[in-house]
């Protein structure tokens, strides 16, 4: 490091030596007294002072340092106002004009279903773009050769079937948070409502096939079971079993990544998914992609719900449940027969067992029950071809609307408390979705 200065002796003949110099670092003089070393000649001349003086008027090297500290300094100086510049998402643009606007929205691909309003709520606000072509032409073969899907484009399907939607939908489900296409409006938005949506789609899907599966059983030991299968720690499990982890994390190795960077984008991604596969093939397929894609077995020892004590059902199950469980091919390939009472004969005799029949004829059978139906908008003008089967489904809703009523914090004895809870529980997942 060169310093320039300019030394003046004291005359001050002592053992030290006095001298003053002025730096480019302090503009006041300063004193440095050295030590003169006693040699064995002490009149010998050969003690030389070397010493390197710079002009300070004359422009520092390249490579000095003072240089760079000074040009660092008028930098920050120039590039760091007193005030903070506002981020770009917080200043305000010009609108657009009218024309402009009813252009982008009639470019929208929402507008492109209007038999579908789910489905074309889910799709992308505006078109694909190239970044958005490249992913697809890159990753869709892999994706959909992972779930058992034909390799060809969904665009061979007619306008009226929701299936051709379906690489558009199954693009913008990998789209997770995390991944570099997230930054897009269009992307964002419509892989966050896939995954909204996916979330709800599971859990009904779930709880409709443990409800059939396990006709005696309670809600809570169900709720375990679908813990035990579609919980985030389990996730990446199943990611892991259908080879899509390269599609979640394309640069990076899923099983060396912490849990914190793991779990929430195969997670979205997870749900997403079946978002986009119950807007375009139902809920049939969902359950194909769970139990045969995925692999995940009801029966296995981490998704089984702990002991507890359970009293007894006394009601007879219906003929269709007893002496068997149903499998995910019983519950997707189900189709109620012709002259069925309801939409779901078979989940709701799972709700509504049989055995609720003793209890028409009560009390709130004939004072609540015409109110309740009243205010509900029921019975229902239902055009059958027997006269009969409209009074059984009557009769069979103002069971269930009997049991709906009298919870079982206030008829503990004499209505099965399972069958509410049910009820409940089924309910639920309904109404979420």
């Amino acid at each position: 490091m060169d310093l320039s200065s300019s030394f003046i002796q004291v005359s001050n003949p002592s053992t030290y030596n006095n001298y003053s110099f002025s730096s480019l670092f302090s503009q006041f003089p300063t004193q440095i007294r050295l030590k003169i070393p006693k040699f064995s000649f002490p009149n010998s001349r050969n003690f030389h002072v070397l010493a390197v003086a710079v002009d300070p008027q004359q422009e520092l090297p390249k490579n000095s340092p003072q240089r760079l500290l000074k040009e660092l300094s008028e930098r920050k100086r120039a590039t760091s106002p007193k005030k903070k510049v506002p981020p770009k998402r917080f200043i305000l643009r010009p609108p657009l004009d009218d024309k402009r606007l009813a252009q982008r929205f009639l470019n929208s691909p929402q507008l492109s279903l209007k038999s579908f309003p789910l489905l074309s709520s889910c799709l992308p606000s505006s078109r694909l773009n190239n970044a958005d072509k490249a992913w697809i032409e890159e990753y869709m073969l892999e994706a959909k050769q992972a779930l058992g899907y034909p390799l060809e484009p969904s665009d061979r399907f007619g306008d009226d079937n929701p299936a051709k939607q379906f690489d558009t939908l199954l693009y913008m489900a990998f789209q997770h948070p995390s991944c570099e296409r997230t930054n897009a409006r269009h992307v964002r938005s419509a892989h966050s409502r896939l995954w909204f949506l996916g979330q709800y789609v599971l859990e009904l899907g779930l709880a409709e096939f443990f409800l059939q599966r396990y006709p005696r059983e309670a809600p809570g030991p169900m709720r375990e079971r679908v813990f035990g299968l579609i919980g985030k720690r389990n996730l990446p499990r199943w990611i892991k079993a259908a080879s899509l982890q390269n599609l979640v994390f394309p640069f990076d190795d899923m099983d060396k990544l912490q849990r914190k960077d793991r779990e929430p984008p195969v997670k979205s991604v997870f749900w997403a998914l079946f978002g986009a596969i119950y807007l375009c093939f139902g809920m049939p397929e969902v359950y194909r992609v769970l139990f045969e894609v995925f692999g995940m077995d009801p029966e296995a020892e981490d998704c089984q719900p702990k002991l507890r004590r359970q009293l007894e059902d006394v009601d007879y199950v219906s003929v269709e449940f007893e002496g068997k469980k149903l499998s995910w091919q019983d519950v997707a390939v189900y189709k109620p027969p012709e002259d069925a009472l309801f939409a779901h004969p078979r989940l709701f005799r799972a709700c509504v067992p049989p055995g609720m029949h003793r209890f028409r004829g009560n009390i709130w059978d004939y004072e609540s029950r015409p109110q309740v139906m009243r205010a509900l908008g029921y019975p229902l003008a239902m055009t059958d071809r027997i006269p009969d089967i409209t009074a059984a489904r009557n009769i069979e809703l103002g069971l269930g609307l009997q049991l709906s009523f009298l919870h079982p914090s206030k008829h503990k004895f004499e209505h099965p408390r399972f069958c509410y809870e049910r009820l409940e529980y089924v309910g639920q997942k309904i109404r979420t979705l």
